[in-house]
Formats: structure tokens, C-alpha cells, sequence
């Protein structure tokens, strides 16, 4: 069977020795020795600075928002779940804005437009979905014009870079899911790359139940410390994961290149690098789109309508500004399998059966 995703495994020799550091310190959680190095060797690989390490992507994204004070937002209606729910969970106003046709990510036009409607939000909170960066450029200039912070949901873009830098150093802060279906994983957890030291500052404080550097209780926070042993797996998958982005990549590469005018692709963006971390394509008639799906299953391959709904339909009570787009392509994407224990003779083969299935259209 060619399954959807599958997690990396850490070398357990690696692995044993990382623990064996935990177990002889005895610090098990609160920013003990194993947190310290990941979050070293993080920031130095991603090109980051004030990057700090949550318990998941979903409380990423609450303490961000948290931290930068923002309690109304604008968001995506494109997207895996949490982006929206971690924001209505904290109580924040939430309210939808359309996507690109082409990118499939949050519109800045129609960011504008939706802002030059109703300017009674304190912030963006935007994905850069399936490891497509956002037009970052373009939300800037409708967050500064309407005095907006920006939080970006980075869960796919994990080592993404545009023009050789960091996509996680746009925006007011970036949050990443460290979850055990990301290319990069920790079992359960996640970070935050925040742009001014203040917000890290304040937000490090906030995952620690609020305690200030003193010991003095301040503002209220919450528990969203990683704790050491899944540091540990970090630390060992973090020695390999070069290559494992390399051949990400390359996979995702073959399979574009294979069908391109077979299916329709995501326009993907111009200067940045490639993470492999999805495959998805599009198919709008709704029958062959069944059709793939069904052969693919026949043959023992996985694959997952991804997103749907579109998340204005599923929190159909939140304000919206129209999301067409993304109602569009909820209904038509598909993601396919890609994962680093994949072959390029197993991705010709999913290509080959989704050629023979469609070989009507061309």
C-alpha cells in the first residue's frame, strides 16, 4: 500500500542516547537542557531568531495571538481546521476573507476589500498552505495601510524560504506545528518565530502559567511547554532532515512535472524553495474527481479531499466576506501521497493511474 503520509522514525540509537541525557539530568520539562539545544539549533537552521517551543501548532497559533494582543481577526477559509478553531476556542471575533484562485492562499485584494468594509479587526491570520508561501509582500501593504499584526500559520512551511529568506520571518510572528505528520516532528508540538523580542518575551511568560522572571504572577497564561523527551525526538530527526526535505522535494518536483496539463496544480510562488509537504492537485468536475479517488483506492493508494469544507461553510455563524474561491476549490482538491519513505517509481505509479483514469480529457 502507498500510504497518504507516514512519519519519520527516529533512529532509536540516536534517540536512546538524547534520553539518557534527560534521565540523568532529571529535568524533564521547563526549558530544561534538550529544549535549550533545539531551540538553538532551530533558529540557526531556519534563519529565525526568538523562536519559541509550544506544546502543539494549535496552541501556536492562540498564544501568538494571545501575545500580540489581538482579539478580533481576519482569516482563511482555506485551511485545516485549528487555524480557525484554535482562534474561536479563544474567544477571538473570527471572520472569513477569500482566497486566490491560483495560489490558494489568502488574497490581499480581497483582504482590502473585506477591511475597507468593516476595519474592526486587530489582526491577519493567514496560511501559507501546502508549503505555498502567501503573497507576503501584498497582505504587508493592506496590514500596514489598516494598522493590522499579522500571524502566519506556517504548519506546512516548515524550511520554506523566499529569495533565500526565511518565510517564517514575515509577518508579525509565524507559528509552526511540530505534529507527527509534518516533515518535520516532534510527536506532538510546535513554535513560534516572533519579529520583536518583546512578543517572545511576553509569550514565554504566557506558556508558563502567566510567571514572571521574578516568580510574581502577571498576566494569566496557560501550560504550552514542550517538554524534554519530545525535544529529544526533535533533536534526532533534526540530523537528517536535510536530506529528508531534499527528497520531499524532488517527489513533489516528478509529480508536477508528470501532470501538468492533466490535472490543475497550485500556481506555486516564483522565488521560493520547495518542502514537499503536500501534493495537491485539483479536479473540478466531480465525477472524475470520484472516479481518481476510487482507482487510487483500488490500487492500494491513499489519498484525502484536502481541505473540505471550505471553513466559512463550516462556521457558517462567523462573518464572511465572500469566499467563493475557496467553496470552489474545497470541492475540487485532492492531496495525493508524498512522504519520505516514497519512491519516485511509487509516485509514477499513482501518476499512471491517475493519467489512465482521466486519458478522456486529453
Amino acid at each position: 500500500m502507498i500510504v497518504l503520509n507516514k512519519p519519520l522514525t527516529p533512529d532509536l540509537t540516536k534517540l536512546t542516547a538524547n534520553l539518557s541525557q534527560v534521565n540523568e539530568s532529571g529535568w524533564y520539562t521547563n526549558f530544561g537542557p534538550l529544549h535549550q539545544q533545539l531551540t538553538k539549533r532551530l533558529e540557526e537552521y531556519l534563519g529565525v531568531k526568538n523562536l519559541l517551543l509550544v506544546s502543539n501548532g494549535t496552541l501556536a497559533i492562540q498564544v501568538a495571538c494571545k501575545a500580540l494582543n489581538i482579539n478580533s481577526a481576519i482569516t482563511t477559509p482555506f485551511s485545516f481546521v485549528a487555524t480557525t478553531s484554535s482562534l474561536l476556542w479563544q474567544g477571538i471575533d473570527t471572520a472569513f476573507s477569500d482566497i486566490d484562485i491560483h495560489s490558494y492562499n489568502l488574497c490581499p485584494t480581497a483582504l482590502d476589500e473585506a477591511l475597507s468594509q468593516d476595519n474592526n479587526y486587530d489582526g491577519v491570520v493567514a496560511t501559507h498552505v501546502y508549503g505555498n508561501p502567501c503573497d507576503v509582500q501584498g497582505i504587508a501593504v493592506v496590514a500596514n495601510k489598516y494598522n493590522k499584526k499579522v500571524v502566519y500559520d506556517a504548519a506546512h512551511a516548515f524550511d520554506v524560504k523566499i529569495d533565500e529568506q526565511s518565510v517564517l520571518n514575515f509577518g508579525d510572528a509565524s507559528t509552526l506545528s511540530f505534529h507527527a505528520t509534518k516533515v518535520f516532528h516532534t510527536v506532538e508540538g510546535g513554535a513560534i518565530v516572533f519579529k520583536h523580542k518583546a512578543d517572545y518575551d511576553k509569550a514565554k511568560r504566557l506558556i508558563n502559567f502567566g510567571i514572571q522572571d521574578d516568580g510574581t504572577l502577571g498576566e494569566p497564561g496557560i501550560n504550552a511547554k514542550l517538554n524534554e523527551y519530545q525535544c529529544a525526538v526533535g533533536l534526532t530527526l533534526l540530523d537528517d532532515i536535510e536530506g529528508v526535505i531534499e527528497h520531499r522535494s524532488t517527489l513533489f518536483t516528478t509529480y508536477r512535472t508528470e501532470l501538468e496539463g492533466i490535472v490543475e496544480l497550485p500556481v506555486w510562488h516564483e522565488q521560493a524553495s520547495l518542502n514537499g509537504a503536500y501534493m495537491p492537485i485539483y479536479i473540478s468536475d466531480r465525477n472524475r474527481q470520484e472516479s481518481v479517488i476510487t482507482a487510487l483506492k483500488n490500487n492500494d493508494i491513499q489519498s484525502r479531499r484536502y481541505f473540505t469544507p471550505s471553513l466559512d461553510l463550516a462556521y457558517s455563524q462567523q462573518k464572511s466576506f465572500g469566499c467563493e474561491n475557496s467553496q470552489r476549490l474545497a470541492n475540487g482538491t485532492i492531496c495525493l501521497p508524498l512522504h519520505n519513505s516514497m519512491s519516485t517509481s511509487d509516485v509514477l505509479k499513482v501518476v499512471n493511474i491517475i493519467k489512465h483514469t482521466l486519458k478522456d480529457e486529453f
